[in-house]
Protein backbone atom coordinates (compact mmCIF):
# COMPACT_ATOMS: atom_id res chain seq x y z
CA UNK A 1 0.00 0.00 0.00
CA UNK A 2 2.67 2.10 0.83
CA UNK A 3 4.25 1.47 -2.77
CA UNK A 4 1.38 2.84 -4.51
CA UNK A 5 0.95 5.98 -2.20
CA UNK A 6 4.49 6.51 -3.05
CA UNK A 7 3.74 6.09 -6.46
CA UNK A 8 0.79 8.11 -6.97
CA UNK A 9 2.42 10.98 -5.17
CA UNK A 10 5.61 10.53 -7.34
CA UNK A 11 3.02 11.30 -10.57
CA UNK A 12 1.19 13.70 -9.27
CA UNK A 13 4.20 15.51 -8.27
CA UNK A 14 5.17 14.91 -11.86
CA UNK A 15 2.30 16.02 -13.30
CA UNK A 16 2.38 19.13 -11.30
CA UNK A 17 5.61 20.00 -12.39
CA UNK A 18 5.01 19.60 -16.14
CA UNK A 19 1.95 21.70 -15.49
CA UNK A 20 4.16 24.43 -14.10
CA UNK A 21 4.67 28.37 -15.66
CA UNK A 22 8.33 28.22 -16.60
CA UNK A 23 9.56 31.52 -16.93
CA UNK A 24 9.03 32.98 -20.15
CA UNK A 25 12.44 33.24 -23.18
CA UNK A 26 12.46 36.54 -23.40
CA UNK A 27 15.52 38.32 -26.02
CA UNK A 28 18.71 39.46 -24.74
CA UNK A 29 18.90 42.23 -22.97
CA UNK A 30 22.67 42.92 -23.44
CA UNK A 31 22.06 45.36 -25.74
CA UNK A 32 18.65 47.63 -24.37
CA UNK A 33 21.01 50.35 -23.72
CA UNK A 34 22.69 51.67 -26.94
CA UNK A 35 22.31 54.70 -27.87
CA UNK A 36 19.70 54.36 -30.75
CA UNK A 37 19.64 58.36 -31.21
CA UNK A 38 23.31 58.34 -31.95
CA UNK A 39 22.31 55.43 -34.37
CA UNK A 40 19.59 57.07 -36.29
CA UNK A 41 21.24 60.72 -36.67
CA UNK A 42 24.22 58.73 -38.28
CA UNK A 43 24.22 57.79 -42.21
CA UNK A 44 27.13 55.76 -41.90
CA UNK A 45 25.88 54.14 -38.80
CA UNK A 46 22.31 53.32 -40.12
CA UNK A 47 23.59 51.86 -42.79
CA UNK A 48 25.98 49.75 -41.07
CA UNK A 49 23.33 48.47 -39.64
CA UNK A 50 20.57 47.58 -42.06
CA UNK A 51 23.05 46.56 -44.24
CA UNK A 52 23.68 43.55 -42.02
CA UNK A 53 19.93 43.11 -41.42
CA UNK A 54 19.20 43.17 -44.84
CA UNK A 55 22.03 40.57 -46.00
CA UNK A 56 23.71 42.96 -47.49
CA UNK A 57 27.05 41.83 -50.03
CA UNK A 58 30.26 42.81 -47.47
CA UNK A 59 28.19 43.83 -44.87
CA UNK A 60 30.17 43.93 -41.49
CA UNK A 61 27.42 43.14 -38.75
CA UNK A 62 28.33 43.94 -35.05
CA UNK A 63 27.35 41.52 -32.26
CA UNK A 64 24.06 43.61 -31.57
CA UNK A 65 22.99 43.88 -35.29
CA UNK A 66 23.61 40.12 -35.45
CA UNK A 67 21.50 39.59 -32.28
CA UNK A 68 18.61 42.27 -33.93
CA UNK A 69 18.67 40.15 -37.14
CA UNK A 70 18.37 37.03 -35.28
CA UNK A 71 15.32 38.46 -33.66
CA UNK A 72 13.31 40.42 -36.17
CA UNK A 73 11.71 37.50 -37.53
CA UNK A 74 10.18 35.95 -33.88
CA UNK A 75 9.21 39.38 -32.80
CA UNK A 76 7.04 39.86 -35.99
CA UNK A 77 5.88 36.63 -35.77
CA UNK A 78 5.29 36.49 -32.21
CA UNK A 79 3.91 40.16 -31.58
CA UNK A 80 7.23 41.12 -29.86
CA UNK A 81 6.04 38.27 -26.57
CA UNK A 82 9.62 38.32 -26.09
CA UNK A 83 11.01 41.39 -26.40
CA UNK A 84 11.88 43.55 -23.17
CA UNK A 85 9.92 47.00 -22.70
CA UNK A 86 12.65 48.95 -23.66
CA UNK A 87 13.06 46.88 -26.68
CA UNK A 88 9.18 47.49 -27.11
CA UNK A 89 10.37 50.78 -27.04
CA UNK A 90 13.05 50.96 -29.27
CA UNK A 91 11.18 49.11 -31.65
CA UNK A 92 8.71 52.03 -31.74
CA UNK A 93 11.27 54.78 -32.50
CA UNK A 94 13.13 52.93 -35.21
CA UNK A 95 10.42 51.97 -36.71
CA UNK A 96 8.93 55.27 -36.70
CA UNK A 97 11.96 57.10 -37.48
CA UNK A 98 13.12 54.54 -40.63
CA UNK A 99 9.50 54.09 -42.48
CA UNK A 100 8.83 58.35 -42.45
CA UNK A 101 12.92 59.16 -42.80
CA UNK A 102 14.54 56.23 -44.83
CA UNK A 103 11.40 55.33 -46.90
CA UNK A 104 14.10 53.32 -49.56
CA UNK A 105 15.25 51.41 -46.41
CA UNK A 106 11.68 50.43 -45.18
CA UNK A 107 11.05 49.54 -48.57
CA UNK A 108 14.39 47.12 -48.75
CA UNK A 109 12.69 45.69 -45.08
CA UNK A 110 9.24 45.19 -46.22
CA UNK A 111 10.76 43.21 -49.12
CA UNK A 112 12.78 41.25 -47.03
CA UNK A 113 10.75 40.32 -43.72
CA UNK A 114 7.32 41.10 -45.60
CA UNK A 115 7.02 40.27 -48.91
CA UNK A 116 3.40 39.52 -48.84
CA UNK A 117 2.32 42.11 -46.43
CA UNK A 118 0.99 40.21 -43.83
CA UNK A 119 2.61 42.04 -40.97
CA UNK A 120 2.02 45.63 -42.21
CA UNK A 121 -1.66 44.49 -42.22
CA UNK A 122 -1.36 42.86 -38.55
CA UNK A 123 0.47 45.50 -37.52
CA UNK A 124 -1.74 48.17 -38.96
CA UNK A 125 -3.92 49.34 -35.87
CA UNK A 126 -1.27 49.59 -33.67
CA UNK A 127 0.77 51.76 -35.88
CA UNK A 128 -2.18 54.08 -36.59
CA UNK A 129 -2.49 54.37 -32.49
CA UNK A 130 1.28 54.85 -31.87
CA UNK A 131 1.26 57.22 -34.82
CA UNK A 132 3.33 55.30 -37.02
CA UNK A 133 3.01 55.96 -41.15
CA UNK A 134 4.09 52.51 -42.56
Amino acid sequence: MAKLVLCVAVMVLAGLAAAAPRPEEKFTTKYDNINIDEILSNKRLLNNYMNCILDKPKARCTADALELKKSIPDALTNDCDKCSDKQKELSEKVVKHISEKEKEIWEELKAKYDPTGVYEKKYEKLADEKGVKV
